[in-house]
């Protein structure tokens, strides 16, 4: 049980950091929309597909395991 408390709580820890940075994000503009992001706008119907954001967040999602595995244990 001791390791699914200490998982629980970085688990919390990581959704507490992205709320926050989900709040923060609103207050910087280049944040809303990278240039690899595609919007396509017709008259009453608007599709937003964030590939950029998707491809940002994979790569420092990977960089945070590679370096946790790394040096964590």
């Amino acid at each position: 049980m001791n390791g699914t408390g200490k998982l629980l709580i970085v688990l919390g820890m990581v959704l507490v950091l992205a709320g926050i940075i989900i709040l923060l994000a609103g207050k910087f503009p280049g944040i809303k929309s990278i240039p690899a992001d595609m919007v396509f706008k017709k008259e009453n119907f608007t599709f937003y597909f964030p590939l950029g954001t998707s491809i940002l967040i994979s790569l420092l999602l990977t960089l945070i395991i590679f370096l946790w595995k790394k040096f964590g244990g």
